[in-house]
């Protein structure tokens, strides 16, 4: 049997702004921002989890660089104020400022940030208590979106948008230039961290091919992506797998197969950024998020990020 074919949406405009809760204690309105350079030398992200229900916000900032004499950069804070409903995603609280701006609706958005992070050795010392040495870590990017390359899902409130990312990153007394590739997504609705688990992937191949793909575990909850060649539009398609990902030390994957529609990714970590959640009644979920080289099965190469939900430290493996 054939797979349904999918509407190739663009987002609404309006959609980037800030949406009115739901009851749900567990309404959350989320906002990724990644990044990494071509090569894989370097990599980061910023997610932004608004809990208004909850009266808290979660930020998460990371910067990767895979060569073992720098240390993986976390900046983790769970308890940060929930920003006034009418206004910006300007974040201020100790040793933590940040904004994220869009400045073009679907078009072109910037992201600061001055902070206090953590140089960790190792990646899953973000699973403890995140005990380092303290750094300064900021950013100052731009996401402008890659050839109009946004798809809005079909049936939940989320948008994906595949970019190209540029500025500067200052870590520690070092100022990085970055010209890189990125992704950024934005969701609204209620997230149990703790549910279900999840494997979720965006990229570039050297062709300029896009790829990205969302696949829920068990995988008949609901998979969903996209490929965009470079001469090509976007296409959506809901045949998107997981075919292998076998776990090593601390959860993490050491390395993974994805197939989205007729291509075939070979996926190897190059860098995790792994994030701990606690619920309230004391459940976890351990997040490991990874920046990764990709070969497509004609050849192909090309780096992007991974990510899985694996509650209660349970496998997400086909």
């Amino acid at each position: 049997m054939s797979e349904p074919e999918l509407p190739s949406l663009p987002p609404d405009p309006a959609d980037e702004g800030r949406h009115p809760p739901e009851a749900d204690p567990l309404w959350n309105e989320s906002w990724y921002f990644d990044f990494v350079t071509r090569d894989g030398s370097t990599a980061g992200y910023v997610r932004v989890g608004l809990y208004p229900n909850l009266d808290v916000l979660w930020y998460w900032a990371y910067l990767v660089r895979p060569d073992a004499d720098r240390p993986l950069v976390a900046v983790i804070d769970h308890e940060v104020p929930v920003p006034p409903p009418a206004g910006s995603l300007e974040l201020r609280t100790e040793g933590l400022w940040a904004d994220h701006i869009v400045e073009t609706p679907l078009d072109h958005v910037t992201v600061g940030l001055e902070a206090f992070g953590v140089a960790l050795d190792r990646p899953e010392a973000a699973y403890g208590n995140l005990w380092g040495e303290r750094i300064a870590l900021g950013f100052d990017l731009e996401w402008e979106t890659d050839r109009g390359l946004s798809f809005a899902y079909p049936f939940t409130t989320r948008y994906e948008i595949s970019c190209t990312v540029h500025g500067e990153v200052l870590v520690g007394a070092e100022r990085l230039d970055i010209d890189a590739i990125g992704q950024r997504d934005h969701s609204w609705g209620v997230r149990d961290w703790w549910a279900f688990g999840w494997c979720w992937i965006s990229g570039w191949l050297e062709d300029g091919e896009r790829f990205h793909a969302a696949i829920q575990h068990p995988e008949a909850m609901g998979a969903i992506g996209y490929l965009a060649p470079p001469d090509g539009p976007l296409e959506a398609t809901v045949a998107c797998r997981v075919d292998d990902a076998p776990l090593g030390e601390h959860g993490f994957p050491t390395s993974v197969t994805v197939s989205i529609d007729e291509v075939t990714l070979a996926v190897t970590p190059i860098g995790w950024a792994p994030v701990l959640l606690t619920s309230d009644d004391a459940k976890t979920s351990y997040f490991p998020r990874g920046a990764i080289r990709v070969r497509a099965d004609d050849g192909r190469q090309g780096v992007g990020w991974i990510e899985f939900n694996q509650p209660s430290a349970k496998e997400f493996r086909r």
